[in-house]
């Protein structure tokens, strides 16, 4: 059956309006938007995904210019909590990136869209050597990455992350965005556990700066922060991990994890290495 012409004009005419409009360079202009922002900046599917940058106003150079690849890059992340740190990054001339991946607990099929907003950044010319920055399941995002390319690495920074996926969220929950059964996924924690494949930073010589409670429930610091410094220090690399440990507190909102100088600092240094 047909549908009669003037109904289908009229139901044309409504899609067109109630959708939004993509740019060339997958930005969209209109309708919904992408990204609920806590800064100006840009938010676009890239591949489909939301991917968010903060840039700052100033930008000296044309190529090579200071980013941090974040996560996690959530509908709700990053929050208010972090606004500061991120202005600490902008203010030093230093832009702020990441891309929604969903809980994907740093998943193969996650990888393409980390990698598809490493090259985004490279073309816009931002440095082919960011500064990482994981907050929470953010840590097994970045690490996930950085494992794999670790020559793409200028420094991993940490707010209580996670590098242990058996931690957080467990194998259970993790098993279907591995596309795996759990005792699959347990069978190829050696493959699949960003923990376990943190050897190729240390070797790599990547500096690390994590801030972590010491009364993290939910991503505990003995299994996560404090198990990647003790292999830093195994591999003979301990003098580029620091760990800094906070007594009293969790897994939780206090301002200190998102006001801490020490990070910050790490993070912009990092973040303006050369490249080579």
């Amino acid at each position: 059956m047909k549908m009669p012409r003037q109904l289908f004009v009229s139901a044309l005419l409504i899609l067109l309006f109630s959708s939004s409009v993509v740019g060339d360079d997958g930005e969209r202009t209109t309708g919904k938007p992408i990204k609920k922002m806590i800064l100006p900046g840009k938010a676009f599917l890239l591949q489909g995904r939301p991917m968010f940058i903060f840039e700052p106003v100033a930008t000296p150079r044309k190529t090579g210019r200071p980013w941090v690849f974040y996560a996690a890059t959530l509908p709700a992340y990053p929050d208010i909590h972090e606004k500061w740190m991120h202005e600490q990054f902008l203010k030093a001339g230093i832009a702020v990136a990441g891309i929604d991946v969903g809980e994907a607990y740093g998943s193969p099929a996650s990888q393409k869209y980390l990698d598809a907003c490493y090259r985004e950044m490279v073309r816009r010319g931002f440095s082919k050597k960011p500064c990482l920055l994981g907050r929470s399941r953010g840590g097994l995002w970045v690490s996930s990455w950085a494992v794999r390319h670790p020559e793409k690495v200028a420094g991993l920074a940490g707010i209580y992350p996670v590098y242990d996926l058996s931690t957080y969220p467990g194998i259970e929950r993790a098993a279907p965005a591995y596309q795996m059964t759990p005792r699959e996924l347990e069978e190829k924690l050696d493959q699949y556990n960003p923990i376990e494949k943190m050897n190729r930073l240390a070797l790599a010589k990547v500096p690390v700066y994590i801030i972590h409670g010491k009364d993290d429930k939910v991503v505990p610091l003995e299994q996560n922060s404090a198990e990647l410094q003790r292999r830093y220090q195994r591999a003979g690399a301990g003098s580029l991990i620091e760990v800094q440990v906070i007594p009293g507190q969790g897994h939780n909102f206090w301002p200190g994890f998102f006001r801490c100088k020490e990070l910050v600092q790490f993070v912009i240094d990092r973040a303006n290495k050369p490249e080579s």
